[in-house]
């Protein structure tokens, strides 16, 4: 049989279709959520973008979303969606993500796209943390993407030296300011066989805002993408 290489674009192509399909399937578990009236946090990326653009689909329903990210919430304002902060509104039904890495736990690796504070701190307000990813990146151990870590610009060599001695390779993403005003330290080479721990150990770091690890507080349903439709995975 003859092997069959896809072009570049293909690839592009074929990934953004599978990201289209667990867009759609995260909105029908929204669609299927009991409140009559929504309260929803939207997350970052191309994948959550995929899900905003489905989202006026049930504005009837949507009393107001949160954002984690600026480009997100300015993508919820495009399209006519009310946007809050979160202080004004207090819990969330669903927070629907991304995910750079997850495992068969659903504990995930995010923070690509620099807005990993924001993330958590939107996931940790939602009832539902739904993640959305293409199979990619579904993992046996989490680390082999870089774990982004967002730290204090002054303390960023310091906190640097510390997840040396963790065992990781810290590189600077240089150029990069978060929404927060703060810089972002993508830690290589790390094998992540304790989430939780690991996630409790840098954030006890000095200087250190957050860090990508998703693992305290994981998803409850991770949806990915694959070439035979989409995968639901759910926590026990």
């Amino acid at each position: 049989m003859w092997a069959v290489s896809l072009t570049e674009d293909q690839e592009k192509v074929d990934q953004q279709t599978l990201k289209e399909a667990v867009a759609a399937a995260a909105l029908e578990r929204v669609a299927a959520l009991s409140n009559d009236r929504l309260a929803l946090g939207i997350g970052t990326g191309s994948t959550a973008e995929c899900f905003i653009r489905l989202l006026p689909a049930l504005s009837g329903r949507i009393q107001v979303t949160v954002s984690s990210s600026e480009r997100s919430e300015a993508l919820l304002a495009e399209l006519g969606l009310p946007v809050a902060d979160l202080n004004a509104v207090g819990s969330l039904d669903a927070y629907i993500d991304g995910a750079d890495e997850t495992n068969k736990q659903l504990q995930l690796i995010k923070g690509g796209g620099a807005a990993l504070t924001r993330e958590k701190i939107v996931a940790a307000a939602a009832d539902v943390f739904i993640c959305i990813a293409d199979v990619s990146k579904r993992v046996e151990v989490l680390g082999a993407f870089p774990l982004p870590v967002e730290v204090i610009p002054m303390a960023r060599s310091y906190v640097a030296r510390e997840l040396v001695k963790l065992g990781g390779e810290p590189v600077w993403r240089e150029g990069v300011v978060t929404d927060n005003g703060n810089v972002i330290l993508d830690v290589h080479g790390l094998v992540i066989d304790r989430p939780v721990e690991l996630e409790g150990q840098i954030n006890q770091i000095t200087g250190v805002v957050c860090n990508g690890l998703f693992a305290r507080r994981p998803a409850d349903c991770v949806l990915l993408g694959t070439p035979d439709g989409v995968e639901t995975l759910v926590s026990n």
